[in-house]
């Protein structure tokens, strides 16, 4: 009877340590900071967010099986060196039912039972599989990082814009009254002009017009 190859090692695999952020806030160095923020609002947009290295490289095959190097049955053929004789060239013009042949016959002969060479295969793929949800795990937990900081950036640019936008609607609401101001100086102007003409007309021979349009006709008045 084959031994229990479809059950899974007693043990489970450490998860990969994450190391842990060593520190605390500096009171003086946080109100610098503001102080900072401040200026930089003041004098133009913050400076761009430098891109950040992904979760990090994945450990080979070979790393894998090695962190379950002391659950593997102690054989001379495992199931990579029976995958490797499998894919040899002095068996590729065979078929199945001779290559199958052959392999029992190579094991029987190295005194490796078939269970340990199943419960081997076993060993592999539950730490492949173990390792893939953690990095699963790993990895949902870097895209929820950048997610928020996204929305962070988002919160803040949101705010910068706001905050330029109403110094640019300061802007036209100043040259607006600039522009009111001079269409007033203009009407006075104006108003001015002939009032200095009415009164020039007093000085000058009473002409043949209705009445004066500007100085410059009694200017002309005044010369003939």
């Amino acid at each position: 009877m084959l031994r229990k190859w479809f059950s899974a090692p007693e043990e489970e695999i450490a998860p990969e340590a994450t190391p842990a952020r060593n520190g605390s806030p500096d009171p003086m160095r946080e109100h610098g900071s503001h102080r900072e923020e401040a200026a930089a609002r003041q004098s133009g947009p913050p400076a761009p967010v430098q891109p950040q290295s992904p979760p990090g490289r994945y450990s080979s095959f070979e790393q894998i099986y090695q962190s379950v190097t002391n659950k593997l049955p102690r054989i001379p053929y495992n199931i990579l060196k029976v995958a490797e004789m499998m894919h040899s060239s002095h068996l590729n013009a065979m078929s199945t039912d001779a290559k199958r042949c052959s392999l029992l016959m190579a094991l029987e002969a190295a005194g490796v039972a078939v269970e340990d060479v199943l419960q081997d295969a076993v060993t592999r793929q539950k730490a492949l599989t173990e390792y893939e949800e953690a990095q699963k795990s790993r990895l949902k937990s870097f895209e929820q990082s950048k997610t928020d900081e996204n929305a962070k950036i988002q919160a803040e640019l949101e705010k910068a814009t706001k905050a330029y936008m109403a110094r640019i609607q300061a802007n036209l609401d100043e040259i607006a009254r600039e522009q009111d101001t001079f269409r007033a100086w203009q009407k006075s102007k104006h108003q001015e002009c002939d009032r200095l003409t009415e009164a020039a007309e007093y000085c000058v021979p009473q002409g043949n017009g209705m009445g004066v349009t500007s100085l410059a006709s009694v200017l002309e008045r005044a010369t003939q």
